[in-house]
Order: structure tokens, then sequence, then C-alpha cells
């Protein structure tokens, strides 16, 4: 069955571990929540939240594990009214300490629920989901691979390219920093068949200032983030 959806859907996914997807994901959608009602979704099973990486661990609000019984034709308003908020930007999160798995049926119904009542959805996306072929790529309108210029992520950026070519989705990189070997982005474009979208300096300071004040400020990860979001598609329509 199809919905139609008025969302912009973005699926973010790492090359490898630790190259900071979940921060990408997270700064992209509150630059697209300054111009339009978005969400950030957590799903990477994997992980221990995306809501640890804000800083929202203790906040209000459902988590995954409390949507369980969201199966159906679910409206999109209630879900938003439930979740907590990272400024502008409403977060659906994994929870470290329920990590027992959501239904896929009901995790499609709440996505669909979502993009059919947003302008934006930011999809953090695991990487093992997308290999295997249980991400929502094809719901994508655009997906974003972060890597370093590494032998690492060109493997892992050559895992994920034959899901990312058959989900009809435009894809590209976000390359961080430079390689130990001397890497470049450019050969890590080269390396792996996909585009750079952006390539800029490694924010090496990002995750102390996070700790200490929370994500944000003019640092490279932003910059990278807006420069995604000049270049997305508008939103489509189904599921």
């Amino acid at each position: 069955m199809e919905h139609a959806r008025s969302a912009t859907v973005v699926g973010v996914v790492g090359a490898g571990g630790g190259v900071g997807a979940s921060t990408f994901a997270a700064l992209l959608a509150r630059r697209l929540s300054r111009g339009t009602a978005t969400a950030l979704v957590d799903l990477d099973p994997a992980a221990a939240g995306i809501d640890v990486v804000l800083g929202l661990e203790d906040a209000d609000g459902a988590r995954w594990p409390d949507l369980r019984g969201a199966g159906g034709d679910v409206p999109g308003a209630d879900v938003l009214a439930l979740l907590p908020r990272w400024g502008a930007c409403a977060v659906l999160s994994a929870d470290r300490t329920r990590p027992e798995p959501v239904d896929a049926g009901v995790r499609v119904d709440v996505l669909h629920a979502l993009a059919r009542t947003l302008g934006a959805l930011v999809l953090d996306l695991g990487r093992g989901a997308v290999v295997e072929g249980d991400a929502p790529l094809p719901a994508c309108d655009a997906v974003v691979v972060v890597a370093r210029p590494d032998l690492r992520c060109v493997a892992g950026a050559l895992a994920l390219r034959p899901r990312l070519a058959a989900s009809g989705a435009p894809h590209g990189l976000v390359v961080r920093g430079a390689g130990p070997a001397g890497l470049a982005a450019a050969d890590l474009a080269d390396a792996t068949g996909l585009d750079v979208w952006h390539a800029g300096r490694d924010d090496r300071g990002l995750a102390a200032r996070a700790e200490r004040v929370g994500l944000g400020g003019r640092g490279p990860a932003t910059r990278a983030a807006e420069a995604v979001a000049r270049r997305l598609p508008a939103g489509g329509i189904g599921w």
C-alpha cells in the first residue's frame, strides 16, 4: 500500500563505525528544522540511542519501545505529541534500557505516519541493516554515506553500494578529514564509485563540545550538514 507523503526523507549511514554518522544525522535534522517540521528517527539497533548523542537520555517522551502498540493507520500528529524535542526537532530514539526490537510492521507504520505529517524526516540508519537489506532505503529521497578517507571506509562503502544502487535514491558521500595514508575525498570516490557531496575538515573538538554544552556551533560538521541540506530534493509520493 502506498501512502501520500509530504516529507523529504533522508537516510544517513556510516561507512564504518565511529565516523560520526549519528552526529551528522542530528545536525542535518536540526538544520532542516529551521525551515520545516522535522523529526530525527533512530533506526540503528546496534547503537545506544540517538537521545544519548543529543543529551536527551533523561528527557520525558516516548522512545521506540513505547510505540509497540502503534500499528495500523497511526495519526502522525499523535506520535509527534509523544516525542521529546531537541530544539525544534522531534526525536524518536531507541532506549538503551529497553533494547528489545520493535516489530518491523510497527516501525513502518510509524514512519508512514511521520512522513505524512512532517516536512522532513532524517533516518539514522544502522550500517548492518542497510547491508542486509532491512533498512527503508527505497523510501528515501536521498541517502548520505558518512566516511573518512581510509581503507576501512572504502571497504564499508563498497559493502553498502549494491543496496544504495538498488534503492534508486540519490546517494553520496560526506567525507570527514584526511586519511592516515594521505588518502583524500577524491580517492574515496574513485575507489567506491560514489559521488562526494561534501568534503571538509574533521571536527576533532566536536565530541568534547557535545559533552560540555551539546551539539552546535559553526564547525566543519555543521557546515557539512548545511551543504547537504542545500542539495536535497523535495519530498516524493509513496513509501
